[in-house]
């Protein structure tokens, strides 16, 4: 059994979705990366399929752009 703490368990959890098996899932933050690897492994021979949620990983990306203020006007 893996160990977790509550920060783990009540966490955020991260959609994951896999168009090829047409599952999504919702995986506690510091578990992404290894699900995804995990079930792209199993499942579809490494191939990169499952992934974040798309709508999502663009939030992520625009929030961690706005702020390191790479989305400030330069004038």
């Amino acid at each position: 059994m893996a160990n977790t703490n509550d920060a783990d368990e009540n966490g955020p959890r991260v959609p994951i979705v896999c168009p090829a098996c047409e599952t999504t899932s919702r995986i506690p933050l510091a578990d992404v990366a290894d699900a995804v690897d995990r079930h792209n492994e199993q499942l579809h021979d490494g191939e990169d399929i499952a992934e974040v949620d798309p709508d999502i990983a663009d939030q992520i990306a625009d929030l961690v752009a706005t702020e390191l203020g790479l989305l400030e006007d330069a004038g």
